[in-house]
């Protein structure tokens, strides 16, 4: 599966969404794409999640507006999104309208954890 990873610069991503990601499993079983993990270079993502991307998992504790801009685009083609957040975050409303799956997470661990759950439920369905 071709998994794009999106988040807010103001999250502490390299910390507790990347290095968990690549020291799980996934990552030997997933095309994970963490986007600014070797450069701070915008990444064509449009073009991914157009072509190859088969979920996008948004880390949404912190608002972005390129992240809102990525997850428009996921949506118009049909890409599944899974929106985690920290546990007290403020989630916004309007993420219902792109994704209907939203997972809360209380740590860094707890974060890889359910997003193994959630790629296995969905190879299920």
């Amino acid at each position: 599966m071709n998994i794009y990873v999106t988040h807010s610069r103001e999250y502490d991503f390299e910390n507790c969404l990347y290095r968990p990601i690549r020291e799980s499993s996934l990552n030997s079983r997933h095309k994970i794409i963490l986007p600014h993990e070797d450069t701070q270079e915008p990444f064509d993502s449009k073009s991914f999640l157009e072509r190859e991307c088969n979920l996008v998992v948004a880390e949404v504790s912190f608002p972005s507006t390129g992240q809102g801009i990525e997850l428009g685009w996921a949506n118009n083609y049909d890409v599944p999104i899974i929106c985690f957040y920290q546990k007290g975050a403020k989630v916004y409303d309007s993420l219902s309208v792109v994704s209907s799956d939203m997972v809360e997470y209380s740590g860094c661990n707890e974060l890889v954890l359910k997003l193994q759950e959630a790629i296995e439920s969905m190879k299920e369905n």
